[in-house]
């Protein structure tokens, strides 16, 4: 018999295409009156930026389009004094995996309440974890009062999506689903969720390289990210998220392109002490072995395999695996 505990995120999400012009009334669900936009001024999201600016209307009295990516603690001090200056009491943020992770430093904070539009993959928007960039380390921490209250995922924000960038958001998403199920926490439900998950990415990303403007591969990509982040949140993380939160926080590597090369390594390594599991993953992808049929999958959509690629020097792996090992980790991490 396999026992379990499973807790349950008290987020709201509202999925669709042309869901962006419900944040408004999200926002005044959550009693907000007077709202900061998070983003982080890139050209890619300027449009829907102002998009949302026009939903939200009055309801502005504040922007900060200054976040960063592995959330330095020093820009998140920046954003703060606007907020306590403006007297804001419900943050939106509207992009990936930084803008959130913005919100969510604010939040833990304030106790703000939160509105998240995703534009990528990243599913941090469901998580209650935040990591953040504290001299040169990224520490990452968990609390409820980091997770976002509401996510409006509005598929029509995707489409514009680079397909470089989806495909790193997209591994970013697979990651969260892989660590997910070999965890010590994980329960039925957990398993379902990433299962499909891992299934959806697997064939939405062919999809989405061969075609951007697939609604469908979107969708498929946008829910399977949003199941991915929601049960890494319920179980916690282990070996490859370890591993990039180093990489990234301390060497500067990007955050996506990060997990992209490290994920099928970080699998193979874990593999002998997860046979069934990584056996589940490759069905899922139907594929004879899971590491080497996500290796397989990240070559052929396009995606990078190296860390030298990313501006990894060789003479600092050796420090990177250091740290890895020395800070505080989870304790199902395989050594």
């Amino acid at each position: 018999m396999r026992s379990f505990v499973h807790t349950a995120s008290p987020s709201r999400v509202v999925f669709g295409a042309g869901t962006l012009p419900q944040v408004h009334d999200e926002a005044e669900r959550l009693g907000g009156s007077r709202v900061l936009l998070l983003s982080d001024g890139s050209p890619v999201l300027r449009k829907d930026t102002e998009r949302l600016r026009e939903v939200l209307g009055d309801l502005v009295v504040a922007e900060f389009d200054g976040a960063a990516m592995h959330t330095p603690v020093e820009v998140t001090e920046q954003a703060l004094g606007l907020l306590r200056d403006q007297r804001v009491d419900c943050l939106v943020a509207i992009g990936g995996g930084s803008t959130t992770g913005l919100a969510k430093a604010l939040a833990v904070r304030t106790d703000l309440p939160q509105i998240i539009v995703p534009t990528t993959y990243a599913g941090s928007e469901v998580t209650p974890v935040l990591g953040e960039t504290v001299d040169g380390r990224k520490v990452t921490r968990s609390s409820p009062a980091i997770l976002p209250e509401t996510v409006v995922y509005d598929v029509e924000l995707t489409l514009g999506l680079p397909v470089a960038m989806s495909v790193t958001s997209g591994i970013n998403a697979l990651a969260h689903a892989v660590e997910a199920l070999y965890s010590p926490d994980a329960d039925p439900v957990t398993d379902a969720m990433a299962l499909e998950a891992v299934a959806a990415i697997g064939r939405a990303l062919p999809a989405l390289h061969d075609s951007p403007s697939d609604v469908k591969a979107r969708a498929d990509l946008l829910q399977a990210a949003w199941l991915s982040g929601s049960c890494l949140g319920a179980v916690g993380m282990g070996l490859h998220h370890k591993l990039c939160h180093t990489l990234g926080g301390t060497f500067g590597l990007p955050h996506a392109e990060t997990h992209t090369v490290i994920l099928p390594h970080a699998m193979a390594y874990n593999a002998p002490a997860a046979e069934q599991t990584m056996e589940r993953i490759a069905r899922a992808l139907g594929v004879p072995d899971a590491p080497t049929g996500v290796f397989d999958l990240i070559r052929g959509v396009g995606g990078p395999t190296s860390l030298r690629d990313l501006g990894m020097a060789e003479a600092d792996l050796d420090r990177a695996a250091e740290l890895a090992t020395v800070m505080k980790s989870a304790p199902h991490l395989r050594r």
